[in-house]
Order: C-alpha cells, then structure tokens, then sequence
C-alpha cells in the first residue's frame, strides 16, 4: 500500500504527539524523547491531570496536553500520532488520527477485534496514510538471529515456542476469559510469523486453568497451527505456572530437515549443527526504540514497514482462530475467521469511503486482501536498519 511520505529524520525531526500516559504511554513519551529523529509536541489523554503529571515528569511541565486529540494536533503542528490507549480505544483514536491526515504508530493489538483491524486496514488505504503497529519482539537483534540459523536449515518441520510464567497482575486481566491467548500470545504468534515467513493455515488449541490459578479465566494454553508449507507452529504457555520460569520471549525450537535451531529468549540462539549466517546482524535500535526507528524511515522513504496495518492484521487473527478453536473444541480455519471478521466489519462500517474499501475485498479471500503489503525480507526497513 502506498502512503503520504513526510521529509523527517535526524536533520527534521518527526512531530509526534503521543495519546495515552499510562504505563506504556510514559515508555513511549521516552522514547520518543530520546529519539534524535522525532519531537515530542503534545500527551493527549481523557485524564487531563495524568497528561499534565506524565509532561511533568519528563521534566517538560509546559508541554502542551489535552483531552482530544484534533485540535491539540492543529495546535502544534503534529506531523503524526503514537496511540497507546487501550485496545478498546484503538480504533476510534486512530481513525480520527487517520482522517485527520496524520499517520499513526500503534501499540498491539491492531485493534480490540479482528473486524475493527480490519477497518483499520481499509481506512489507512481510504486515507492514504501509513498504519503501522508496534510489535515490539520483532525489533530483538535475537530473533533476527534466529531468523537466520532457520535460513539455514532447509524446510522447517515445526517451530515450538514454550512460555511460562507465574505474575500477579491484578485488575482486568485475572478477570478475562483467556488472558493468555487474548494478552500475550500475539507476541509469539506475530513471531512466528516472522520466522517461518509463512502465514497461518489453521490451528486447534485447548485452554485450560490448572485448580491453583489466580486467574478468573484460562490461563493455560496448547495450540498447534497449521502454517504455509505445512509447517506445524506449536504454542504451550501459562501465565499460573511458578518456578522454572522462561524468559518473557519464550523458549523457541525449530526442527528442520538439516539440523535444529533454539534460543532461550535471551542469550544467543543456537544451531546443531552449526550454521552459517547469510545475512548482516541488525544492528538497529530494539524493541519499541526499533518499531519507532523504522515508522520514522517509513515516512520518509514511503516504504512499507514491518507491522503495517494489513500485514499485522493476521497476528491478530491467530489469537481470534485460537480462541474460537479453544471455545468450540474443533479445528478451525483461518480463512474462516477470516471472512466473518470481514462482514462484521463491513456491516459496523459507518465511514463510506472505509466501507467501500472494505467491499471491494473479496470476502471468499480477505487473506489476499491483506497480502501483498509485507515488507520486502532484506529490506532496510525490515532487517538492517542503520544505526543511528
């Protein structure tokens, strides 16, 4: 998808306002702070004083804020938004924000439902401004690596991510009915991804929730996608699960038909047997610093980033096709998911021109609606951006 560019960068700074300053919402004001390509110009959030407290707390107590976003926009000459609202409020902030003319860096998920990522998707090609989505585990130099050992290792007969963890959250997510798969997940789903290079197929998943949880809901989860090629992505992970704890990454294995790759979410990953890299190490900024970075280098050159609104969308209907297949206790398509998102999201549409891109998809095929926009594999936008 094309998208308006903007001259930015180091020499011109990005004008970014930031909406939400909750905990990731401060995360992102310091980053964007430290970023020597973008400018903090305004915090817009509902809570007037949280926003007035987080300007307070950069050290920046007269940086303006307010409760909406358009006219703090107008004010400052904004030349784009990072939303980090909840996920409720992501489709409402970034529609206004796109309409607008202002191109938008989200946080995951792309939106609540797999129906309103989908609008999204349709109203970034409508507006003709760049979407792109925060999936902050793509930007690890790490899995980049891991990318590459699997470059080596011919076909890839499954990839196994195993997570757990035991936090005590408190509030929402022990309330939720599947606060792994719905919370978390999507991290190592959108991963895999990444690392087959291959999209979801199908999947069957159990969720469960061993008898000492802490959670309302289902905190425990086996899934196994069917990806491109055949390719089986296996997922096991809980978030009640104390003691022997993996890293927040995961533990990762892939078994391919030259040897076997693994990485502990941490420390270097690692092949057997060895294998040599075909690619440059990435050597660009990482986690949100890097999805940052790569918005940035996106505006300016008008090319097409890792995380864009339509490539994202599919990381967001893995977690929609494991929950129903957890629900339904059958294998489920993701095509199927697919296509019910996609009428749902046509007939909730209320902005003619995002329906009418909606309607032009073919809804036998929204996946090829969606395809066609990934990032180009050695792109700088998508493995080596340069330092800064």
């Amino acid at each position: 998808m094309t998208h308006a560019r903007i001259d930015c960068g180091p020499r011109s700074p990005l004008r970014l306002i930031v909406v939400g300053s909750g905990r990731m919402g401060r995360a992102w004001l310091r980053a964007v702070t430290d970023a020597p390509e973008t400018e903090l110009v305004g915090i817009v959030d509902l809570d007037a004083e949280a926003a007035r407290q987080a300007a307070a707390d950069l050290g920046r107590p007269d940086l303006p804020t307010a409760a909406a976003l358009p006219a703090l926009a107008e004010r400052t000459g904004a030349q784009a938004v990072v939303n980090v609202t909840t996920p409720v409020a992501h489709h409402p902030v970034t529609t206004e924000a796109l309409f607008a003319g202002l191109p938008v860096l989200g946080e995951k998920p792309i939106a609540d439902t797999l129906a309103r990522a989908l609008s999204l998707a349709a109203a970034a090609e409508a507006s003709g401004q760049l979407f792109m989505v925060s999936q902050s585990r793509r930007w690890n130099p790490r899995l980049f690596a891991l990318r590459d050992l699997l470059s080596g290792l011919g076909a890839i007969g499954t990839l196994t991510t195993e997570f757990y963890k035991a936090p005590h959250f408190g509030g929402f997510r022990e309330e939720m009915a599947h606060p792994l798969l719905v919370d978390m997940a999507i991290h190592a789903f959108d991963s895999a991804r990444f690392l087959l290079g291959a999209e979801p197929v199908s999947v069957y998943c159990e969720a469960f929730n061993p008898p000492w949880s802490w959670y309302d809901g289902d905190a425990s989860a086996c899934a196994t996608f069917e990806m491109e090629a055949g390719t089986r992505y296996l997922y096991h992970g809980s978030w009640c699960a104390p003691g022997a704890e993996t890293s927040w990454n995961g533990s990762w294995r892939a078994s391919g038909e030259k040897g076997t790759a693994q990485w502990d979410g941490e420390s270097e990953p690692v092949a057997d047997p060895d294998v040599t890299s075909r690619e440059a190490a990435y050597d660009g900024p990482a986690e949100i610093a890097g999805a940052l970075h790569a918005f940035v280098e996106a505006l300016r050159t008008g090319g097409t980033p890792m995380g864009e609104a339509h490539e994202n969308a599919m990381s967001l209907a893995m977690v929609e096709a494991a929950v129903e297949s957890a629900r339904t206790e059958r294998r489920v398509s993701v095509d199927s998911v697919l296509e019910r998102a996609h009428a749902r999201a046509v007939a909730d549409e209320r902005r003619p021109g995002v329906r009418a891109v909606l309607s032009a998809w073919d809804s036998d095929s929204v996946r090829e609606a969606l395809a066609g926009r990934d990032p180009a594999p050695a792109s700088a936008l998508s493995r080596t951006p340069p330092t800064r």
